[in-house]
């Protein structure tokens, strides 16, 4: 395998070779020059990324710099200074946004100088000790300091902060390089309230950025972080933000209840909307659509919720589900629209590492671990010993992947792209997506050549809004969704398309998973009215699989067969790979040694589209006096 071959070139010539529909018609993938695309490219890369500037990852033993971090998306080899190895990505980004955290930014790095005052302090000395577990201490001290609002006051250097975020805007500038790779000033808003994890990454739109940046000690309220991105947007600094690990929150993040304890209003619900624009919807600490006990019909419903201990508990508290999960928040979203006319969780998709290398960890096949020098090695991945963040290395996933579609690769572009929430999130894999909703998509619309201009012109992509049904007599009873699928030419074949269907009914969530499309001819189980499992074809000894199953492309035109007029709805495609081989299996094959009981030997590497939304005319809805589903907390 060429490892410098760009994502441009093994893409279009997969797409050549085996679609239906020609370039022209879909946006040709990663085309980094030309002129734009108005029917928009397809573009990978990484929102989330830690370098030796977090706090955290310094701890963990971290050297390498945000310039080692965009060199590598870009598909160079880098040392990576926990190994002594030379690390390097398969498949190289088209964009990077390197995020690291606010607090105590860009400290620790000066405790390398024996001559600093800072290596001589009592986390100083930690630090600096070479060993794993006083490195561990360390972590747990600054993420108690932070979760109890406590600042250390010896790594509260307001001036050095300030001078090393000017240097980390200068070296994002450096690698940005308009119509080949892409990058976004960006940081990490670490919110974590009694180890309730808040997280937020804060995106900008423009080259200069902010002066400074706003940190969980400087308030844990969203509503305060907010208030910062409201007040940098008026000093022309247009910006979002994209909070991750809902999983981890403790039923916090996706709350029926403001930071102040009071059911959401209107107010909140639209400054949550203007402010934050898209979730991550997966990441190396697990994957935050929906858990086992939230949608017990859903057999895909388990995919890597094994990091459920809160983050810096070491193990010992296990957070609440109820409201930590996307699909929840998504259909208690369209449950708010309808009781107070606003919706606080209208959320795109996005995907990335948070891995604490500085290297993103998309690839299966090429993990090296996310924490430092506590998982840098296959054996020290596969112990089960409990790390201070939560859970286990082995737990840890080899997670995500963010699409944009947008006309060219820029970081205007690629910015707007995720702000209109034209994005799909990865679990890893680089699939190729299309979703567009619409009134009267005929069955074969996407055997259609000019399938994706048809859909742009008679409907909406995913992130949008249904439009309004037309009153021409034409238009279904229902609304028509299309989807087309592509394999990533790195990866596995399709198992099936499905869209995921939530709405409030009575006061209460509801949701419904749809297989849509799916591969081998299967048929539908009349008794389940599920389509089988595809199968699997992967040797657990040699961690090899085949693709002998499944099909290098899906798609489907779907109309929606319990819609109802008067219900406010939202919908989302999910694409399923055939199982392929989870990174502890590859590890453990590499080792020689039989793979760790405690996960699963493979997965179904997937994506996950941003939603379309259906919003009734008012004179339709029928108003309750009370939601059981998103007021049931009222003292």
């Amino acid at each position: 395998m060429n490892n410098t071959i760009k994502l441009s070139t093994v893409l279009v010539s997969l797409l050549l070779s085996t679609a239906v529909l020609n370039a022209d018609s879909i946006g040709e993938p990663g085309r980094s020059a030309g002129a734009k695309n108005p029917l928009n490219n397809v573009y990978f890369g990484e929102q989330h990324l830690h370098t030796e500037r977090s706090a955290d990852a310094f701890a963990f033993g971290t050297r390498n710099t945000p310039d080692d971090a965009y060199r590598y998306c870009k598909g160079e080899a880098v040392l990576k200074n926990t190994s002594g190895k030379k690390v390097q990505r398969v498949t190289p980004y088209d964009w990077c946004a390197v995020t690291d955290h606010a607090v105590f930014f860009g400290m620790m790095p000066l405790m390398l100088d024996k001559n600093n005052p800072l290596s001589q302090t009592p986390i100083g000395k930690k630090m600096m000790s070479g060993n794993s577990a006083e490195s561990e201490e360390a972590f747990a001290e600054i993420i108690a300091s932070v979760a109890a609002g406590k600042p250390i006051s010896y790594l509260m250097d307001r001036k050095v902060m300030s001078s090393v975020w000017e240097d980390q805007k200068a070296i994002s500038n450096k690698h940005n390089d308009p119509g080949k790779f892409t990058t976004l000033i960006a940081f990490e808003w670490t919110s974590v309230p009694y180890f309730q994890n808040l997280h937020h990454n804060v995106f900008f739109r423009d080259d200069k950025g902010p002066d400074m940046i706003f940190s969980a000690l400087d308030s844990v309220k969203r509503e305060d972080l907010w208030t910062y991105q409201e007040v940098q947007r008026a000093m022309g600094h247009e910006n979002f933000s994209i909070p991750h690990n809902s999983n981890l929150s403790n039923s916090l993040m996706f709350s029926p209840r403001n930071t102040y304890g009071t059911i959401i209003d209107k107010k909140y619900a639209e400054r949550s909307q203007r402010n934050s624009v898209a979730v991550e919807i997966t990441q190396t600490k697990g994957t935050s659509e929906t858990h086992p006990a939230l949608s017990p019909n859903d057999e895909f419903a388990g995919f890597e919720t094994m990091y459920k201990h809160l983050i810096g508990t070491s193990g010992m508290i296990v957070g609440k589900i109820d409201h930590s999960y996307v699909r929840r928040a998504l259909t208690d979203g369209v449950g708010f629209q309808e009781m107070i006319g606003a919706n606080p969780w209208k959320l795109g998709f996005v995907a990335g590492a948070d891995a604490h290398t500085a290297f993103s960890v998309n690839e299966e096949f090429n993990y090296t671990g996310s924490s430092g020098q506590l998982d840098d090695t296959a054996k020290l991945r596969l112990n089960n010993k409990m790390m201070v963040s939560g859970e286990p290395g082995l737990k840890w996933s080899s997670s995500g992947a963010t699409a944009v579609w947008a006309p060219e690769n820029t970081r205007t572009e690629i910015f707007d792209g995720i702000k209109r929430k034209e994005t799909y999130g990865t679990s890893g894999t680089l699939i190729r997506l299309r979703f567009f909703g619409g009134w009267d998509y005929p069955s074969d619309l996407v055997k259609d050549k000019e399938f994706v201009k048809k859909a742009y012109a008679n409907g909406v992509p995913m992130g949008g809004d249904l439009p309004k049904k037309p009153s021409n007599g034409k238009a279904s009873k229902a609304p028509t969704f299309a989807v087309w699928a592509l394999k990533d030419p790195n990866s596995a074949n399709l198992d099936r398309i499905q869209i995921i269907k939530g709405w409030y009914l009575n006061g209460y969530p509801r949701e419904t998973v749809y297989d849509v499309a799916w591969s081998d001819g299967r048929k539908v189980d009349a008794e389940t009215g599920k389509v089988p499992a595809v199968g699997n074809t992967v040797d657990i000894k040699t961690a090899k699989y085949e693709n002998s199953i499944g099909d290098t492309q899906l798609s489907a035109v779907w109309t929606d067969p319990d819609f109802k007029e008067s219900q406010h709805a939202v919908y989302y495609a999910r694409v399923i790979e055939i199982p392929t081989p989870r990174w502890t299996t590859y590890d453990a094959a590499k080792l020689g040694v039989e793979p760790p009981k405690s996960v699963p030997a493979t997965l179904q590497e997937r994506a996950w589209s941003s939603p379309i939304w259906y919003t009734p005319e008012k004179k339709l809805v029928k108003k309750l006096e009370f939601y059981p589903g998103l007021q049931q907390f009222l003292d």
